[in-house]
């Protein structure tokens, strides 16, 4: 309420003022805004910064008129007419008035600011033509509206003379009592020279939209003079007509305006309907939650792609989703939420056509969604199934001359086996297998489901043809026909009948956002905890609790969905964040929603969240702890590398050996003594203890029963909603739709607030070709390898790259 006091207090100022302050006279308020047919903060758009120059920042997008007036029964005066156009924080308006012989051209240039809420703006206004007949001046407007709740909007703007002391206030309310546009009532005064307020004149008036963008308005004015308008909506175009009555009651004129701007629905759309109609979605990239603003044009931001599928599913016109999959790289986890969301439009009556060339088994399972899956007559499919594997380097580590001391204590706590073994344990080829077979069963049943194929057909398919030429994959049932991409239109046309044409995504997105309401809605912020657990790098916990501690705070946020798609590291770093989200809990709903991976770490991240979903294919828990010694034993001499020391202190020259020159690792130059290993075996186990006590608070278990599933062991989405780790199947849609349910605001307007939506301005690669030392940076199994060796016998809960799909397929 701070906003809406400052201006009332503003007005009030302006008012009182007003007869000590003002020697001369502007031009009347309301012979300037004469094409109004409302107030200027409470109907349409004020003349897009002419009447109030803050109206300029508050518009969506571009928006423009025309307006003329016509006397009674003259027909149309072009002699007198009004431009106004404006949007996005400017607006420009030109006004030409003709009478006696003598013409004025009137102009407004405004700049403001402002969101659904309330914005601020300034204006210059200035005069052409016979300026002193009319009696114009030049002058400076600043304005102020205020939107705090869907029930009111306050504005309020000063006007000076810049060659006088000239001076004119306008104070102006709308009242909403529905707090929606459906009825409007408002009022306004304008003072200026040495008039007592009781002397200023004032109108006051009303607008109701009888039909969905039909509206009627009426006005009444302090003289008995008074207007009748309507307008209506056709979509992105509009147009109005007003009849002004003076104080005798007389017709006088009628203005007209002709317009286009931000798109509004209309009952026009049910009289004229434009069925039929398709949206297509080029998927050529990877599918990634952060892109970069410029030179990024190889990403499709993963929200957006949800959003649009949201969109096109509510919206009336749409009948037909089309989507290109060539070129596509995405995770397994991502072209599931994917695959849902289009599976949910088929449920509510659209069409769904997907055109795959070359894909392997996440690329088919979101195709196989599809009214009808299209191949390219040159196309592979690529199906042999699931595989998990890592790479183990003890025999490299041996013949570099290093050695590793695994410490492990937990069955299934595989990530040092890495750097250990030369094969997996029984336990980590246990949990695999579970994994393995999880995912396969997921997309034998789905793509059964969806293509008609029973398990034994599958099966077949995956073990006996593997790799299908387009004609192959026809005849096996798996695609529908085979063309080509630019065929779409006919396509569409052949399958589901006549084609409305295609609709943008920017059509798509403005009608969706067509609700004229005012003050900002409740939000529910979606925040990303992306990559290792890490303070500086990875989920940056050191930004992201404060972030989140920040949310928690905000009375706009009634909830907050945390996406999480980690595979853990730091144990401080995970905790911090773990922290600030019991502390939000405390205060608003909490959801979190895990990605790909959310194991060990990136579980501990997540456990204190009010509800938790994961995909069916999520690698979830690993409630563990791992930790090493990665040594010298021979290394150095290898390189003719020496080392040297003074120290103070038993344990002093603990982790110091050589340092490799461009990696910047030190390597340890001995072995831990046995009261050493004591020790780290001591904090491992500890660490470990309490991550089962915090775990078993989250998720409202025993610890005993957190025992019974920790050890370290991976589980799938599925297995994790089994034994209590995941509460529901889902991704980001379905977590924000929970968030929205357990903070009230089912059925009531909302926003996502997302945070974090880009990586940047552009990659540091994006004007520069990648070289190989960027390559060998990125690599997942280097990286795991430099922060064992950066984190000596340190206990940290996190997966080894292997475990968890690290590029994403096509």
């Amino acid at each position: 309420m701070t906003r809406i006091k400052t201006i009332v207090m503003l007005a009030a100022v302006v008012l009182i003022c007003a007869p000590t302050l003002w020697a001369q006279n502007l031009p009347s308020y309301y012979s300037r805004t004469r094409f109004l047919m409302g107030g200027a903060t409470s109907y349409e758009k004020g003349l897009l910064g002419l009447a109030n120059p803050a109206n300029a920042g508050m518009s969506r997008s571009f928006n423009g008129s025309f307006a003329w007036r016509a006397n009674n029964g003259d027909g149309p005066d072009i002699s007198d007419w009004a431009l106004f156009t404006g949007g996005q924080g400017m607006g420009f308006s030109m006004l030409q008035t003709k009478s006696a012989g003598f013409r004025v051209r009137d102009y407004n240039l405004s700049l403001g600011g402002g969101d659904p809420s309330g914005g601020f703006g300034i204006a210059y206004n200035w005069s052409g033509g016979d300026e002193a007949a009319f009696g114009r001046k030049n002058f400076w407007s600043v304005g102020f509206i205020s939107r705090p709740l869907p029930y009111l909007s306050v504005g309020v703007t000063g006007n000076f003379a810049s060659g006088s002391k000239a001076r004119e206030g306008v104070a102006e309310v709308g009242v909403r009592p529905f707090g929606n546009p459906r009825f409007t009532l408002f009022a306004d005064m304008a003072i200026q020279r040495k008039e007592r307020l009781d002397e200023a004149p004032w109108s006051v008036g009303a607008a109701a939209e009888v039909l969905p963008g039909l509206h009627i308005t009426g006005r009444y004015f302090e003289s008995e003079a008074f207007t009748l308008g309507l307008q209506l909506s056709l979509g992105k175009g509009r147009l109005s007509g007003q009849s002004h009555f003076d104080s005798d009651q007389e017709r006088s004129y009628d203005t007209y305006s002709v317009g286009f701007g931000d798109f509004r629905r209309s009952f026009m759309n049910d009289v004229f309907p434009q069925k039929g109609k398709y949206v297509s979605t080029n998927l050529k990239g990877t599918v990634d939650y952060r892109t970069y603003r410029f030179f990024d044009d190889n990403k499709n931001r993963f929200f957006d792609l949800l959003v649009e599928i949201r969109r096109a599913v509510k919206d009336p016109d749409v009948s037909v989703l089309a989507y290109n999959l060539s070129g596509l790289r995405v995770y397994p986890e991502h072209a599931w939420e994917i695959r849902e969301e289009l599976r949910k439009a088929r449920e509510a009556g659209k069409k769904v056509i997907v055109y795959i060339d070359n894909a392997g088994m996440t690329g088919y399972h979101l195709a196989s969604v599809a009214d009808v899956v299209v191949m390219d007559p040159e196309g592979m499919l690529e199906m042999p199934g699931y595989l998990l594997g890592r790479t183990y380097l003890k025999g490299t580590l041996d013949k570099m001359g290093l050695a590793f001391d695994e410490w492990r204590f937990f069955k299934y706590k595989s990530a040092a086996e890495a750097l250990s073994r030369e094969s997996m344990s029984d336990g980590d080829r246990e949990q695999r297998q579970a994994l393995a077979d999880d995912w396969y069963e997921l997309l034998r049943r789905e793509v059964g489901v969806s293509r008609q194929l029973s398990d034994e057909q599958f099966d077949r398919i995956i073990n006996e043809q593997v790799m299908l030429m387009a004609d192959d994959a026809l005849e096996a049932g798996l695609v529908d026909t085979l063309a080509r991409f630019h065929d779409l239109e006919d396509l569409v046309k052949h399958y589901f009948g006549p084609s409305g044409g295609k609709m943008s995504k920017t059509v798509l997105a403005e009608r969706a956002n067509s609700g004229d309401y005012w003050g900002s809605a409740p939000q529910i912020a979606l925040v990303y905890a992306l990559g290792e657990c890490a303070m500086d790098s990875g989920i940056k916990a050191r930004s992201l609790s404060r972030q989140l501690r920040g949310l928690a705070k905000n009375k706009s946020v009634k909830a907050v969905v945390m996406r999480v798609d980690s595979p853990g590291g730091d144990p401080l770093a995970s905790d911090l964040v773990a922290e600030a989200i019991q502390e939000i809990a405390g205060e608003k709903p909490v959801i979190i929603s895990q990605g790909q991976v959310a194991g060990s770490g990136g579980y501990w991240i997540s456990m204190y969240g009010d509800k938790i979903l994961a995909g069916p294919g999520t690698i979830t828990g690993s409630v563990g702890v791992i930790g090493g010694w990665i040594y010298d034993k021979g290394f150095s001499g290898k390189l003719g590398m020496t080392a040297d020391y003074v120290k103070v202190g038993d344990h002093a020259d603990l982790g110091f050996g050589v340092r490799l020159p461009l990696l910047g690792i030190q390597v340890p130059a001995r072995p831990m003594s046995e009261q050493e290993r004591a020790r780290a075996e001591q904090w491992i186990r500890e660490l470990y203890d309490r991550f089962l006590v915090k775990v078993a608070s989250g998720r409202n278990m025993s610890k005993e029963a957190v025992g019974e599933i920790a050890q370290g062991r991976i589980y799938s989405g599925v297995d994790g909603k089994a034994n209590g780790l995941v509460d529901e199947l889902g991704g980001m849609i379905p977590a924000i739709e929970m968030a929205r349910e357990m903070a009230g605001l089912g059925g009531k307007r909302y926003t996502v607030r997302e945070m974090g939506r880009y990586s940047g301005l552009f990659a540091k690669d994006a004007l520069v070709p990648i070289g190989i030392e960027s390559k060998i940076a990125a690599d997942p199994v280097l990286n795991f390898v430099k922060t064992m060796t950066e984190n000596p016998g340190k206990p940290l809960p996190m997966l080894i790259p292997g475990d968890y799909p690290v590029e994403p397929a096509k």
